[in-house]
Parts: structure tokens; sequence; C-alpha cells
């Protein structure tokens, strides 16, 4: 028979809580006096947003399809019926945020600041055990001279722009076409008048590399980044433009060691991929348009098409592998009214894989074929049109959005590419 448990509260540790909470309270008084006397405190903010969606057939997604990649290939079964052409439904409220900006006091000369912001979308890794978990999006401190920045701590990876980036409605901001993630990194920019360069060196954490973050961790070489940025803005007209560059370097060692015969030998190697971005931006009173295209090797953390595969087998008798990145040409365009009250939107985008410099021997980690290293190895181009409204009053903003997204299926070539037959389907 179950047993019932009792919580017993003693007069000592009523009066110890009381203490506590007295503690507690009489240090938040003083914070907040000592931040409204200096100016320096932090500044909360948020929304509460839930999201109603529907899909016409099984996809790709992350989180209870609240991150919608492309649609699943056709799956026959017995009777020849696609197991994947099935709809479905949900309703989520997991991307209602919190958040707080720091205002601090000088240090080096140099003005202080911070973000921290969370959601309740949980993290990639923890899918199956905190579905709604609150999680980090950003936490970075900055220091800002007359003509530098300096930038600690987790935010958009340099490949995303955070000036020019898809105004969707679904919470997937236009990936598999647009870069997303968000990375831990320490960021110097330089200010050279309407003309920017940043220097980014960083790591991954929830949106990582195919076994991890410790791939990249085991190369000994941070992702490497630089960001040109050309800004000019018209106060009178209101008028922006906005163009921008990206060079992007990241190298990982995937194995430790290799398996042979049932005997383990350390290995050393790595697979390198470089990538670059160009984008642009303009804003009247009227509209704004963006434009935005990847070329990129091994994007797999970027919730991209990609990754890497094996090459070759460079040593039988330990089993040691060679590596080759498998690349995309990825593309978006949008255009966004700019109402007050009524907005309208039209986003496109067109991604490619591109396939492998080097022939494949496998889609993995190994020679065995286990740990698959590539996403959509089997998609040969993917493109989405979604138009959406926007109603805004005060505070408060409903939206609506269809997204016709559409994948071409077919076989790998032994470089990695593509064939299709006109229905994109796979051929044998």
């Amino acid at each position: 028979m179950p047993k019932k448990l009792k919580t017993i509260i003693t007069p000592n540790s009523l009066i110890m809580k009381t203490k506590h909470l007295l503690t507690t309270a009489f240090a938040l008084t003083l914070f907040v006096a000592k931040a409204q006397e200096t100016s320096f405190g932090i500044k909360f903010s948020g929304f509460v947003k839930t999201d109603y969606f529907f899909d016409s057939r099984e996809t790709y997604n992350i989180r209870e399809g609240h991150f919608l990649l492309y649609p699943k290939e056709v799956l026959p079964d017995a009777e020849g019926k696609d197991l994947n052409a099935k709809s479905s439904f949900n309703f989520l409220s997991i991307q209602s945020r919190l958040g707080g900006r720091i205002t601090g006091p000088d240090a080096f000369g140099a003005k202080t600041s911070g973000l921290l912001e969370a959601d309740f979308f949980s993290n990639e890794n923890a899918y199956f055990y905190d579905q709604n978990g609150f999680r980090l999006r950003h936490a970075y401190v900055k220091l800002n001279w007359s003509k530098t920045e300096m930038l600690a701590g987790q935010t958009w990876h340099p490949l995303f722009s955070a000036e020019c980036y898809p105004g969707v409605i679904s919470f997937n901001t236009g990936a598999p076409f647009q870069p997303f993630s968000r990375n831990p990194q320490l960021r110097l920019t330089q200010q050279f008048g309407k003309l920017s360069a940043a220097f980014i060196l960083s790591s991954q954490l929830d949106i990582t590399s195919p076994l991890g973050s410790a791939s990249l961790r085991y190369s000994g070489v941070p992702n490497t980044s630089l960001v040109l940025q050309h800004k000019t803005f018209d106060k009178e007209t209101g008028k922006l433009w906005l163009a921008g560059a990206v060079a992007d370097f990241k190298m990982l060692q995937p194995l430790l060691a290799t398996t042979k015969d049932g005997k383990q030998y350390s290995t050393s190697e790595k697979v390198s991929g470089l990538s670059f971005a160009a984008f642009g931006k303009h804003e009247n009173k009227e509209f704004t348009a963006k434009v935005h295209a990847v070329y990129g090797q091994n994007l797999y953390d970027l919730v991209m098409l990609g990754g890497y595969a094996v090459h070759e087998v460079i040593d039988p008798q330990r089993n040691t592998i060679s590596y080759t990145t498998l690349n995309n040409l990825s593309t978006w365009a949008e255009l966004n009214t700019s109402g007050s009250r009524w907005q309208f939107g039209l986003f496109g985008g067109y991604a490619r894989n591109l396939g492998s410099k080097k022939s494949i021997l496998a889609y993995s980690n190994r020679v065995d074929g286990t740990a698959s290293t590539v996403r959509g190895a089997a998609i040969h181009s993917v493109y989405r049109v979604s138009p959406r409204v926007i109603l805004k009053s005060g505070k408060v903003q409903f939206s609506t959005e269809m997204e016709l997204t559409a994948a071409a299926y077919a076989t790998k070539n032994s470089n990695g590419t593509l064939n299709r037959d006109e229905f994109g389907r796979i051929t044998e």
C-alpha cells in the first residue's frame, strides 16, 4: 500500500525562510534603488505567442513540427499507398519569450551593455525529455568604444545576418534556405565610416555538426568568420541601404579512433569547409526588400542541406578514412509592405544540392554506414513560396501565412550529385 508523504515545517525553518525572504527583498530593493540612481540595471521585455499550423503531409521538422524544413519523400506501403501522405495539425505556445537588456557602468573606457534572452522551445538534444523546457537564446556582453565593439557570449552565427533575415511567420525563419544557428562566440567589430568589419571565433551548442559539438572542439580550431557590411540611412526620407558579405571556415575531426578487427587505432583525419554569403536590404516608408545567397560546404549545423561523407579508406590496416564535404547553393528573396496596421509579405527560397567535389564511399562517419552525417542526401533541390498577411493593433498582432514547400528527391551518383525524373521521384 503506497505511503503518503508529509511535509513538516518547524518554527525554526519558518524563521530561516522568513529571514531569507527578507534578505532577498532588501537586496532587490537596494538593487532597484541603485539602478534608478545610476540608470544602470536591466530592462525586461518579452511576449506571449501561440502558433496554429496545419501540414498537408509528413515533413522533416524540429520540435513537434514547429520548425518545418521540407516534405518527406514518397514511401509506398505493400499496396503502393504513400505512407507519408498524411496531414496533421498542432497548437503550440513554446515560442513565448522573456528577455532583459542590461546597461552597466563604463569599463576599459567603453560603454557596457548586455542581453539575456530565453524561451520555452527547449534544446535540440533534449527533445524527448524536455519538450517545452526553458532554454537560452542569447546571452552576451558588449563593450563599445567610439569605433570598436567587442561581443562575448552567445548570439547569431555570422552567416545569419541579424539585420537581414526573413520576416516569415513560420518559426523556421526561412530554413533551410537561410542559415540558422546561435553560437557561443567572441566577436570584434571595427567601424570604418559606413563600412564595418567583424572577425568572429565561435563554437557550437544547441545546433551542432552531425556528431555534436565535440567534432568542432577536437579539431582544435574554432569556427572562424569574417563579415563585411556597408550601411547607409537617410533620416529625412527614412531610406536604408544595407549590403554585406561573409566568409566562413569550419574544420571538424569526426573520429578520435577507428576500429579494425576489434582493435582501435588513433586517427586525426579532419574535414574542412569554406562558405560564402552575400546579402542586401532596402527599406523605406512603403516597403522593405531583402535578398540573400549562400554557397556552403558542410552546413549541417546551420540547418541547411549538406554535411560531410566518407571519401575513401586511406589505410585499410587501420580502417582510416578521409572525408569530403557535401555542398549546396541557397538563395531567398522577400518583399514586405510597411503599413502601421496591415502588412503584406512574400517570401521565396531555393536550395540546390551540389554534391561533392570528390567521390563518396559512404554517407556516414564510418564505412559500416552508421551515424549519417548528411542532411537531405537524397534531395536534388527544394523551393518554397510563402505569402503572409499581418494585422497589428498596438502591441497585439495576428498573422497568417501559407507555405508551399516542395522537395525533389533523387538517387546519388558517385560524386554525390543527384538525378531525378520529371516528377522529382527517386530513380534507379
